[in-house]
């Protein structure tokens, strides 16, 4: 098979805009769910998730998406939410693949600016004679919220592109987990998938590729490439700092130096570091919780280290106290954590 083109980045951890917590907040709202749970994981106020100029950190939006499916995880939540992610939830990046002149322009402008969308999950699409076959790779998305996030992103993307292409529909799909019922799949996809495979797999006619978007205007494609490749050198420049600090933080093994340390070693005032991470969706606080929750999962799945070992080597001065923060980041003590992860890690892919 021939790989059509690359998405151009390799994993989910993106900065991105604030439209996908927004529409997750309304889409749990409008199910009777408490929508302020959502908003309550992530250290997003609602006065900036409301300003479309904001970029946030990845796990921001990872930390609402768990939030959602702890209160609500089945599969045919992740497939509705999917389908309420539609070409206009993505902006000017929207407005340009349904702008394209074929269904293969939109998908190679959605590729090459694949960082400007919400995914979590990788797609490689290639051409295998008269099939074209995407497969999302979720093998860098957390065990815990894989199967709900390959349903909610597979089901944006065919919801994306019957805006571009109404009579879109999938020839063959598979799916790593197993079901426990079908009729929410048939209903987003239009057929009944096979479970059980080796990957989340869908099949389209290649023919589809060459059929000409009824909304298909070159000029404003032109116009909207401009426009996504300055959105996305200036995402880059601004949010590369969470990163930054993220790296300085896993030298230290999660150790808190303090926000003072870490500005000094990345030659920048205190205030303009704050700042900065303001921008960028995030906070010191919440970077070092993010780098340490990672870490102590990291030392809890081992199976070697006591409870106690993970919290001092995260500089916990008690054990309680790394018992509190880690109950706090992920609703679990972590020793409740450490069974369940590894219960994951021993089931059926997907499970």
């Amino acid at each position: 098979m021939a790989e059509l083109a690359a998405p151009a980045v390799g994993d989910w951890d993106f900065p991105r805009g604030t439209a996908s917590i927004e529409l997750m907040t309304r889409f749990a709202a409008g199910r009777g769910l408490p929508a302020g749970k959502l908003l309550a994981a992530t250290t997003l106020s609602p006065e900036l998730l409301a300003d479309p100029s904001v970029q946030v950190d990845a796990r921001q939006e990872l930390a609402v998406v768990r939030a959602l499916a702890e209160l609500d995880g089945t599969d045919a939540t992740a497939l509705a939410l999917g389908c309420r992610y539609r070409v206009t939830t993505f902006g000017i990046f929207g407005f340009a693949c349904i702008s394209s002149p074929t269904l293969r322009d939109a998908m190679l402008f959605a590729l090459r600016y694949f960082d400007l969308s919400f995914a979590f999950c990788i797609p490689h699409v290639e051409l295998d004679g008269g099939r074209l076959v995407l497969e999302l790779d979720d093998s860098r998305v957390p065990a815990d919220v894989a199967r709900f996030l390959v349903l909610r992103d597979l089901a944006a993307i065919f919801s994306v592109m019957r805006d571009l292409l109404p009579e879109i529909a999938p020839a063959d799909l598979s799916f790593r987990h197993e079901a426990s019922t079908v009729d929410a799949y048939r209903q987003t996809f239009g057929l009944t998938p096979r479970f059980g495979a080796d990957a989340c797999r869908a099949t389209l006619d290649s023919a589809l590729l060459t059929r000409p978007l009824p909304q298909a205007n070159e000029q404003t494609v032109a116009l909207c490439a401009a426009q996504c490749e300055a959105l996305v050198a200036r995402k880059r420049r601004r949010t590369g700092i969470a990163q930054q600090v993220r790296e300085r933080l896993v030298r230290l093994g999660g150790v808190d130096a303090g926000m003072d340390e870490i500005a000094r070693q990345l030659t920048l005032s205190t205030r303009t570091l704050r700042r900065r991470l303001t921008e960028a969706g995030t906070s010191y606080r919440a970077l070092v919780d993010e780098v340490r929750q990672t870490l102590a999962e990291e030392l809890l799945d081992t199976g070697v280290l006591s409870v106690e070992d993970v919290a001092y080597r995260l500089g916990y001065a008690e054990a309680s106290s790394f018992i509190y923060a880690f109950k706090r980041w992920t609703g679990m003590t972590p020793a409740a954590f450490a069974r369940r992860f590894r219960a994951a890690r021993q089931a059926p892919p997907g499970r």
